[in-house]
């Protein structure tokens, strides 16, 4: 196996043996063959599209395809298996769309036969990895960045769709990128116009979903989540779709047992249409990477419904739960909306003793922090708010990123900290008192949440007359996996430069691609807190 797709690659270059998150290799081969094949349909499914053809089958096939070998998603074999199958069907599917079937067919997208056994399908992926290519290794580079991008929006997709919100853009764009990953003709920068076109697509996306998540549970609002433990029988949620939390709560109501949010969950208890219901109740744990560890201390149900799964210890496995797209060998999987097994296990589990803790706050959309944006302004035209910085992005457990909660606790008390995604839990814990009434620490939501953390930029660039590089604002993000390569784009798209990155930058980029970025966008790795806190602040 070859995988470096997450910043935990192995030796900072490529998983070779087993996958660092846990990913086995005949799962990463059956995921490169997954990915093949989503090209060859795009193939077809781009050129029905230019005869004004499409399937809804394969559009929604598409997203689920990307998402499916998204970092910490899917490590079952047989559940990669049967999507492998399916986008062979697909493959015929879309090319039946097609009444011009004249010129050049890429092999991906020719009909080639696909083993019936999954050991055949294993060897027939390892022909297709991510090493297999006979371009320039910029253009590689470029190629690998797009397809990331594109499984990181995928992610955002399926939460729109799931509460009901889909976009024909975000389709097309999907075919006519994955089509181009089999066009060698195209040179460098047309695949890093691509690139960026891609960003703005995970923008549209990350749009839609906050529209879709706003009908349906009203914007976000300043919340006090409780870390400590209720009484009663208790069921764990991680993950990040909302929909799947609003089911499970209707679905406990009077139950007697209480709902916990955990990881990049945590945020939805500052939506109206969910913290309305008394039986979510808090947060326990902190990130993804600690699972092992806090899971056991669990004494109730646990389940998964996106993405951050890792391999459970066995004093918890016969208490786990995954749904939707998410998948581990042998841990029971719910198929639709019925969690009454996971019901009863919470009941038959010992639950919790009464327990208060620390509270913390969640809730600071764009919707809420516009609504006190007159004493933001004055807060920085009076000097009593000197800079802004938005410090988030993916967590992981790589060495490094104690660099995240240095910087909390070493960035000045004239200063705002805005955060999102499960990064925050590096120091979301800190008291950084306020400014004027404002918390220094504003939690702004998940990763997708970029999208607010956005508008208030956009915002504050349009109350100073000013370009939003013009802002004493700084971007410093930590990555781990896929949707953190599609925020970035997205940024880029925008124009936005001088952002940090890190704990390490991405294998998959090349020196000259990196080249590029450093000099179009002044983009850099992290330092140390204390240094670039000084060097951020002096230039500003």
């Amino acid at each position: 196996m070859f995988c470096y797709q997450c910043e935990q690659t192995a030796k900072g270059t490529g998983c070779t043996v087993v996958g660092v998150c846990g990913k086995q290799p005949n799962v990463a081969a059956l995921q490169d063959l997954l990915v093949y094949a989503l090209k060859g349909i795009s193939f077809w499914a781009d050129k029905a599209r230019g005869e004004g053809k499409k399937d809804q089958e394969i559009d929604r096939f598409m997203i689920d395809g990307l998402f499916t070998t998204v970092t910490n998603v899917d490590f079952d074999a047989e559940a990669v298996s049967k999507f492998v199958t399916e986008a062979v069907r697909l493959r015929g599917k879309a090319r039946r769309l097609c009444s011009d079937l004249s010129g050049v067919v890429p092999v991906a997208a020719q009909d080639w036969t696909l083993p019936t056994s999954i050991d055949e399908q294993i060897k027939l992926g390892e022909l297709h990895g991510v090493k297999d290519f006979k371009v320039d290794e910029d253009i590689h580079s470029v190629r690998a960045i797009i397809v990331y991008g594109m499984k990181g929006y995928a992610a955002y997709a399926d939460h729109a769709r799931i509460l009901g919100k889909e976009s024909d853009e975000i389709y097309a764009f999907t075919h006519k990128a994955l089509a181009a990953m089999l066009d060698d003709s195209l040179d460098l920068m047309a695949n890093v116009n691509l690139a960026l076109e891609t960003g703005r697509i995970n923008y549209v996306t990350m749009e839609l979903l906050n529209q879709a998540h706003v009908e349906a549970y009203g914007h976000p609002v300043p919340t006090s989540v409780q870390l400590g433990t209720k009484a009663g029988k208790a069921i764990l949620v991680s993950g990040h779709d909302l929909k799947f939390l609003e089911e499970l709560l209707k679905q406990t109501e009077g139950t007697g047992i209480n709902i916990y949010t955990h990881g990049e969950m945590l945020p939805a208890h500052g939506y109206p249409g969910l913290k309305k219901y008394e039986h979510l109740v808090g947060n326990f744990g902190g990130a993804w990477q600690d699972q092992y560890k806090e899971f056991q201390q669990f004494p109730g149900a646990i389940i998964f419904n996106t993405n951050c799964i890792q391999k459970p210890a066995d004093s918890y496995k016969d208490r786990l739960f995954s749904w939707g797209l998410v998948q581990w060998p042998n841990v029971k999987h719910v198929e639709g909306w019925d969690f009454s097994a996971v019901i009863q296990k919470a009941q038959e589990c010992a639950g919790f003793k009464d327990n208060p803790g620390q509270e913390i706050l969640t809730g600071f959309g764009h919707n809420a922090i516009l609504g006190v944006a007159d004493k933001v302004i004055e807060g920085v035209k009076t000097g009593a708010i000197k800079h802004f910085f938005l410090v988030g992005g993916c967590d992981g457990a790589k060495s490094g990123r104690n660099y995240y909660t240095e910087f909390a606790e070493k960035a000045p008390k004239d200063t705002v900290i805005l955060t999102l995604a499960c990064g925050k839990y590096r120091f979301n814990k800190m008291d950084l008192g306020n400014i004027g009434g404002i918390p220094r620490l504003l939690d702004v939501g998940q990763c997708n949440d970029t999208y607010s953390a956005i508008q208030v930029a956009l915002a504050l660039a349009d109350a100073f007359e000013c370009g939003v590089n013009d802002l004493p604002l700084s971007m410093i993000l930590s990555w781990y996996e896929q949707k953190a390569v599609a925020v970035l784009l997205t940024l880029l798209h925008l124009g936005i430069k001088n952002i940090k990155i890190g704990p390490s930058l991405p294998a998959f980029i090349t020196p000259n691609v990196l080249n590029f970025l450093v000099e179009n966008y002044n983009i850099g790795p992290i330092g140390t807190a204390e240094e670039d806190l000084k060097q951020i602040l002096a230039a500003k």
